[in-house]
């Protein structure tokens, strides 16, 4: 599965045109691509929305959209080792809910779609997979 991150629906959903919304247009049209979507993800796009009816739509789109949930005490254990490693290497992510995110993809095998500087750091310890790679 493919779990996208935050700053790839939120260009979406404000029709902003990138490689990283081109490629999830592309397999979102074409069905060529099981596309998910993390519970906390999807707070913190709709938490943006300023606008009701656009936070309505979005939350169905969602809706539509395979869910998973990362923050359970597993993932939530496996994300602080994460995030203590990194720090011992002198990096910081700046967004819990990325590290949970990073986390639950490296434990379940997903690719992660991003357009996030923190991800990087992450790729740092080995085992996540993103695109682009």
């Amino acid at each position: 599965m493919i779990l996208v991150d935050s700053s790839v629906w939120i260009d979406y959903f404000r029709d902003r045109t990138t490689v990283h919304t081109q490629q999830l247009d592309e397999w979102l049209d074409q069905g060529t691509q099981d596309v998910g979507v993390a519970d906390l993800v999807v707070f913190e796009v709709l938490r943006g929305f300023r606008d009701d009816h656009a936070s309505r739509q979005a939350q169905a789109f969602f809706g539509e959209l395979q869910t998973v949930t990362i923050g359970g005490m597993d993932n939530a254990l496996q994300a602080a080792q994460l995030y203590r490693r990194l720090r011992a290497l002198g990096r910081t992510v700046h967004s819990p809910i990325d590290v949970l995110l990073a986390s639950y993809c490296m434990a379940h095998g997903h690719t992660l779609l991003h357009s996030d500087a923190d991800f990087e750091s992450l790729k740092v310890l080995g085992g996540l997979e993103t695109w682009p790679h």
